[in-house]
């Protein structure tokens, strides 16, 4: 898909959360290496070791820690042109009777309600110019389209409700100039995934990357997964 991107983000901020490693280091390598200003979310800032970057405090369960870091860069830079929602969890792989209430609790906390929040949080900053751009992680385990069996039910519905809320976000805001997408990174080593999966964090972060760069005129409101458009 020929997809109208910045070739350069010199001059532009970006805050990824849980960017202290995983694929989310990775994307804020890689929007360090395009030239962003990134901010990156960490619940301990002592992890991040990287002097390119601004480390900031935030919690994605912790509302008034997110208020702060989105006030941090206004206070900073006076705007803010991209969000990556990538912190995240697994839960126990347990089917849902099975599944103690704590675990889905904390899972739907971090996954969706913590992208949900840390996005409404945002938003000012993003829509106050055109242009502004969500990137949201989420699974081709969370495709409705997909069968849904195999365990893991909290982190399946929290991605599901990401999905939910990238289309949210584009029909609300398209026309205030939000370029709002989701994205299948893959199966990542992770430790989530306790290694045992194929792709490195580096190619699970080269299409929220490219996501980042996509200009006003865009595609928004779409589901992703190596640069290719995929079925919800």
């Amino acid at each position: 898909m020929d997809v109208p991107l910045y070739d350069s983000l010199d001059g532009q901020v970006a805050l990824v959360t849980g960017a202290t490693r995983g694929i989310g280091k990775a994307i804020a390598d890689g929007l360090v290496d395009l030239g962003a200003t990134v901010y990156a979310g960490a619940r301990d800032t002592d992890d991040i070791e990287a002097t390119d970057r601004h480390a900031v405090e935030l919690d994605v369960t912790d509302d008034e820690g997110m208020v702060a870091a989105v006030d941090r860069i206004e206070r900073e830079q006076g705007h803010l042109d991209v969000l990556v929602n990538n912190a995240g969890v697994m839960d126990s792989r347990d089917p849902l009777d099975e599944m103690p209430t704590d675990i889905i609790d904390h899972t739907l906390d971090t996954n969706l309600r913590g992208a949900v929040l840390m996005t409404k949080y945002a938003l000012p900053l993003l829509l106050a110019e055109e242009g502004g751009r969500v990137v949201t992680m989420s699974s081709g385990l969370g495709a409705i389209t997909e069968s849904q069996s195999g365990g893991t039910p909290a982190y399946r519905i929290s991605k599901t409700g990401v999905n939910g809320l990238t289309k949210y976000l584009d029909g609300e805001y398209a026309a205030d100039g939000l370029v709002a997408n989701s994205v299948c990174p893959g199966y990542v080593q992770t430790d989530m995934t306790e290694g045992s999966a194929p792709r490195t964090p580096e190619k699970g972060a080269e299409t929220p990357v490219w996501l980042a760069r996509f200009r006003p005129d865009a595609p928004s409101g779409r589901f992703w997964r190596d640069k290719a458009e995929i079925e919800w």
